[in-house]
């Protein structure tokens, strides 16, 4: 039996004009302009998931006692479509945001989405709103899903029972507007992201907003990025900024990759995921592991650690050049290094179309 209900359709009837359309897609910035529509689906624990709808961007009506208002019961995804090179419309593991976003659910106790009506969301908007995809080089349309309690009450003795999901989507240029720079990145040692038995695994609003406060600090100390460390000795290296962190060790033919493993602590990253899988098949090894602020810093300086870098959806690969904290800086380097750079080439590659995807990541919308 399909999990996949009919989607009501209600297009825009004042879409963008195709000329400002295009104005926007020359230079769209990241997060500025959104596409014509958007998906909004229903759930209620007796009728489970229903009311799906395609239907003008716009604002939606929330009772101000939506639970989601006062205890924050909130997650999201974040995944791209692609223009490919023969002019096919592509989304990038989309499976994976959806079990993700599943598994974040359980989390937050929330209902689960079938994967399938997830995958079918997107599918939806793409479609419809296919002109929104760019066709530059780099440039693509982010996706964002989301979903959010809507129950009616102020009472913290049950979640939730009725909740909105929603995808709504905006075109974006790229990330590094002048080319790929290394970043400087702040040790926060005030702040925490999460603690184990936390949300730090969950994709989920509350995670971001607490992070504001070390990534201002960061700001404040002439920092690009903060860094996060584990919550109960505050030396072992987690995440940079939203991103995953990536630590090559050696170079050529000897370099090796190391990823912080995942605790339920860290965000499980789809572009982490991809590496992990992809650097193998290029002669990198790649393991997940421990890494000690002492161990970063001395592994610096005595050039076994050659690259570091963050990596996420947006960014794909930010490489950090230099590392600063309250009682300590070093530096890595002041370009991006050739393993990281290797890698983008081939996971961008996968993506747009112009290398060979044995992995069957890609999954063609259009």
């Amino acid at each position: 039996m399909s999990t996949i209900p009919d989607f009501d359709v209600t297009l825009n009837e004042q879409p963008v004009p195709a000329a400002e359309r295009e104005r926007i897609l020359a230079d769209p910035g990241w997060g500025r302009y959104f596409t014509d529509h958007m998906v909004t689906i229903q759930y209620d624990a007796e009728r489970g998931w229903h009311d799906a709808r395609l239907r003008p961007y716009g604002p939606i009506a929330l009772d101000p006692a939506s639970q989601v208002l006062h205890y924050a019961q909130e997650l999201f995804e974040g995944l791209k479509a692609y223009r490919q090179d023969d002019g096919s419309i592509v989304t990038f593991r989309p499976f994976m945001n959806a079990a993700r976003m599943n598994r974040s659910a359980r989390r937050m106790a929330m209902p689960e989405i079938p994967e399938e009506l997830f995958v079918a969301a997107l599918e939806q908007l793409v479609r419809v709103d296919r002109d929104w995809v760019p066709t530059a080089d780099g440039y693509s349309l982010y996706l964002r899903p989301f979903m959010f309690a809507t129950t009616r009450a102020l009472g913290v003795n049950q979640p939730a029972q009725e909740f909105t999901f929603a995808v709504i989507a905006s075109p974006s240029g790229l990330y590094y507007k002048n080319g790929i720079k290394p970043v400087t990145v702040w040790l926060s040692q005030d702040y925490t992201r999460a603690a184990a038995g936390g949300t730090g695994e969950a994709k989920t609003g509350g995670n971001y907003a607490a992070s504001f406060a070390g990534q201002a600090q960061a700001v404040a100390n002439g920092c690009d990025q903060v860094v996060w460390l584990d919550a109960v000795e505050h030396r072992w290296v987690e995440e940079v900024g939203s991103m995953n962190l990536m630590f090559v060790y050696g170079s050529g033919a000897q370099a090796r990759l190391l990823t912080p493993a995942l605790t339920g602590t860290l965000l499980p990253g789809v572009t982490r995921d991809s590496m992990l899988k992809l650097a193998p098949d290029l002669g990198i090894p790649a393991e997940e592991g421990k890494i000690s602020i002492e161990e970063w810093q001395a592994g610096c300086e005595s050039g076994q650690i050659s690259e570091v870098f963050g990596c996420g959806t947006a960014a794909i690969i930010s490489p950090v050049g230099a590392v600063k904290s309250a009682d300590r800086e070093w530096t890595i380097g002041a370009e991006p290094g050739p393993v990281s750079m290797r890698l983008r080439e081939e996971l961008v590659g996968i993506q747009y179309g112009t290398r060979p995807d044995p992995y069957g990541w890609v999954h063609k919308i259009v």
